[in-house]
């Protein structure tokens, strides 16, 4: 369990703070709840379940698991990496494990330059998935490396596209 005050990340909507933990009655059925508030929109409260199991609730990446993900986009997916079954994607990032989240970007990144190489570009459901789940894994890295999202999103890049990023020490 989570401790009011602790960042965490909440499914979809990312970084969250905790602001409280209270029991709610819902239909005779008293629960504890969190109340989350999104550090990118303070004006939206979250309230759910500490038992809720429909979301992913994760404790933020320390600077070394951060360091780890980055090292993914350093490389392409290997053939047995990419998932052949479009559902495969959204299950990866549902799962809530960063490494396979990061393999998911790193492989539509590739596919997303390769295809604006040839003027091209992604389906839209890739290009969604692409830009819900990179936003949030970019903003935790920057997070757990104390920079900010557009020097992780331009180290990435430069990764992908062979460039020579800058490191963070």
């Amino acid at each position: 369990m989570f401790a009011i005050g602790d960042h965490i990340i909440y499914s979809t909507h990312g970084l969250c703070k905790i602001n409280d933990i209270y029991d709610m009655t819902v239909s005779d059925v008293t629960k504890k709840y969190y109340q989350l508030q999104p550090l990118e929109n303070t004006l939206v409260t979250i309230s759910t379940p500490v038992d809720n199991d429909k979301v992913v609730m994760l404790k933020l990446l320390q600077r070394e698991e951060a360091l780890a993900i980055i090292e993914v986009f350093k490389h392409p997916e290997t053939e047995s990496e990419v998932p052949q079954n479009p559902k495969a994607q959204p299950k990866k990032i549902q799962s809530g494990d960063r490494m396979q989240i990061a393999g998911v970007i790193n492989g539509l990144l590739r596919k997303k330059f390769d295809t604006q190489i040839q003027k091209e570009s992604l389906y839209e459901h890739d290009y969604n998935l692409l830009n819900n789940t990179q936003i949030i894994l970019f903003k935790e890295l920057a997070h757990a490396l104390d920079t900010s999202f557009e020097e992780i999103n331009k180290m990435i890049n430069d990764l992908i596209t062979d460039e020579q990023p800058q490191s963070i020490s």
